[in-house]
């Protein structure tokens, strides 16, 4: 059976009134853990999420070969801090996990300020905030601070300490499968690895979580995977273990970058044309807003590797702002205070959208198709004005009634047409309510009727 009619709202955030408030309070949670491309704090995150929907915890050892990776060691961290001649903390990692240089090694050691220098940076144009900087695949360490910090630094001795472990240990992932009618399958996709940044992190991963528990109670037509995995890395092992089930994949999506108030932005598959990528441009062209398509990058987020030659996967990102192009990005200034709840709502229905298309895109046969059938006697209008009826919706039937030849589908005819899918959506099924169409999958013949 395919998804009941208003099961998944076509661009409707009233149907979802608190879910901006409660992605927020989601991202708050979530917000004081480390995190990084290992270790607890993705464990910790994972488990918090699974509070709320079936996440399959998969732990992949340190040396395991992905490709032309390997599974680093693990990283975790217990304290960290920088101390003046009086033992005053200077630098706390417990106020902000974003003063440390993520996978940084162990340091206990004291230092001239002048000696120290080389590991301490700033953002002397944005001297309040505190940049993210990481190690990853080098063994270095460092601090991170705001350049006021910095300037308010006697020269002297500091005392220096890193409490961390570097050792073989595990990646993690999280997944959740949600199954369909079928064995297609629509992969989204959160990165994890982030400590303490909401847009670029926690706004993908709370909406991808809700998206999942807004999908277990519906019967789809496709399965859902979700992805909640370290940036780069963990696609990579992903795809690295489950070779055998990509061929599955018709559609995907990464999210990230859903909770500042910049305009919606979709980039594009390597495909470029795929199914996602039509999709996406007609929800954001119907959702009447200023909004942004952009070509594919090899640069950004996971789709790089879903899009990489060797698995040519039609996965495509969605964000408001992209990644490098707003100033709070990998800063401090990616705090709580920088999220929108309109925005993180808004981002919610357009991706609630985005699965609507996907599920709705059926291509129909007119089963009267010589001339326009007299509409009126057959009780279309009067059912129409049932969905809240208005010009553009008397013309979506019409031109579903002119395309469904059993070689256009919904997304076709809302490409051409310019109207909503949604309206079209409605009026295919008022039309097969009334026995006028019929979808292509029954094999009737275009002339019958």
């Amino acid at each position: 059976m395919a998804v009941g009619p208003g099961s998944i709202p076509y661009l409707e955030a009233s149907a979802h009134p608190d879910v901006g408030a409660e992605l927020l309070g989601a991202i708050e949670s979530l917000y004081p853990i480390c995190r990084s491309i290992t270790g607890d704090g993705v464990r910790e995150t994972l488990n918090i999420l699974k509070r709320s929907v079936p996440i399959e915890l998969r732990e992949i050892p340190t040396g395991t070969p992905a490709f032309d990776w390997t599974v680093p060691r693990e990283w975790n961290i217990r304290d960290a801090y920088i101390k003046d001649a009086s033992g005053n903390r200077v630098v706390d990692f417990r106020s902000l996990n974003l003063h440390v240089v993520n996978y940084s090694i162990p340091v206990k050691c004291r230092l001239s300020l002048q000696e120290l220098r080389p590991h301490l940076h700033t953002l002397p144009e944005r001297p309040d905030w505190v940049p993210y900087r990481t190690a990853y695949y080098r063994d270095d360490w460092g601090f991170c601070l705001t350049h006021r910090q910095l300037m308010a630094m006697p020269e002297g001795e500091y005392e220096v300490c890193i409490d961390s472990s570097l050792q073989d240990g595990h990646l993690s992932y999280g997944e959740i499968l949600i199954k369909g009618e079928t064995d297609d399958v629509v992969l989204l996709s959160a990165h994890i690895c982030h400590p303490s940044l909401c847009n670029d992190n926690l706004s993908g991963i709370t909406l991808a979580t809700k998206i999942a528990q807004t999908l277990l109670p519906l019967n789809l037509r496709y399965s859902y995977r979700f992805i909640f995995a370290p940036a780069t890395i963990g696609s990579i092992v992903w795809l690295s273990q489950n070779e055998a089930i990509v061929k599955h994949i018709k559609h995907g999506l990464v999210l990230a970058c859903l909770g500042d108030a910049g305009k919606s932005t979709y980039k594009q598959s390597r495909r470029g044309n795929a199914e996602i990528d039509r999709a996406a441009a007609v929800v954001l062209r119907d959702s009447k807003q200023d909004h942004r398509v952009d070509a594919f990058l090899p640069y950004g987020y996971d789709e790089r590797q879903y899009c990489s030659p060797g698995f040519d996967l039609p996965v495509g990102s969605l964000m408001r702002t992209p990644n490098g192009r707003f100033p709070e990005y990998h800063t401090s200034g990616d705090n709580i205070a920088f999220m929108d709840v309109g925005s993180l709502t808004d981002s919610f229905v357009k991706v609630l959208s985005l699965i609507h298309v996907l599920e709705y895109n059926r291509t129909y046969i007119n089963l009267n198709p010589k001339c326009e059938p007299q509409l009126g006697r057959r009780g279309v209008y009067r059912a129409l004005s049932d969905r809240k009826a208005d010009g553009e919706r008397e013309l979506a039937l019409l031109w579903v009634l002119n395309q469904s030849d059993g070689r256009h589908s919904l997304l076709d005819i809302a490409e051409r047409s310019g109207i909503s899918f949604g309206a079209l959506r409605d009026a295919a099924e008022v039309l097969m309510d009334t026995g006028l169409l019929a979808e292509q999958s029954r094999g009737l013949d275009q002339n019958a009727g």
